[in-house]
């Protein structure tokens, strides 16, 4: 199960709830866009964590890659995904484990990335070394995640969890992990499984009456070629 940021506004496309613009922000407002991806024409592409795979639809639909992949383990999600957009060229939708999946495909992506997905709510020492093996030497890696606690608490200055609550999809109170980490935690993270942090940003959104404010770290990383 994937706790996801609040919804974008949708599209007049026949697609039902595909974005109108790539975010990577928590309230989904704000820039940059996709521009941190890089140029994606012929390029393979993976979400890690993709819900019912909204982006991954938009990045399909608007800039002409191979293919991307929009993987996620929750099976409500990928069914959702495949009902909306299981007809876009370009798109195809993964009911798996993010780390799983990776580890499976080797040197297979171009481009890999992630927002308040599965880097969010799976041990950083497990996944990041998964999808750089999925990556391609010199892949790109791009992600964002919370700078804070959404109750406003600092983050963590350690890789540990916090148990966090949360409501199932039959509608029952339960509880995950999520990892809020410091931004030199995770590029100790990306540097120790294989990659070179290329870019840091924190966009801060002042909220408004009825939002909190809310920053995002939004991290570039590039898998290291052999030497």
């Amino acid at each position: 199960m994937t706790l996801s940021p609040p919804s974008t506004t949708a599209t007049s496309s026949p697609h039902s709830g595909i974005v109108d613009r790539f975010h990577w922000d928590w309230y989904q407002r704000a820039e940059p866009s996709s521009e941190l991806l890089g140029d994606l024409t012929d390029r393979t592409v993976v979400e890690i964590g993709a819900g019912s795979g909204r982006q991954a639809a938009y990045l399909a639909r608007v800039h002409r890659p191979a293919r991307v992949v929009a993987v996620d383990r929750d099976p409500a999600q990928h069914a959702r995904g495949r009902e909306r957009f299981g007809d876009i060229s370009r798109l195809e939708l993964v009911c798996d484990d993010a780390a799983t999946y990776m580890a499976k495909h080797p040197d297979t992506f171009d481009v890999a990335y992630c927002v308040f997905g599965a880097l969010d709510f799976t041990d950083p020492d497990e996944l990041l070394p998964a999808i750089a093996e999925g990556l391609r030497p010199g892949g790109l890696l791009v992600f964002s995640t919370l700078a804070h606690y959404r109750t406003g608490r600092a983050p963590e200055t350690e890789s540990r969890p916090a148990t966090i609550s949360t409501r199932r999809p039959d509608g029952t109170p339960g509880t995950m992990l999520r990892w809020v980490l410091d931004i030199p935690v995770w590029h100790r993270l990306c540097d120790e499984h294989g990659f070179e942090t290329t870019h840091t940003d924190t966009i801060h959104d002042p909220g408004s009456a009825y939002d909190p404010p809310i920053a995002t770290n939004v991290f570039r990383a590039v898998r290291r070629r052999a030497a």
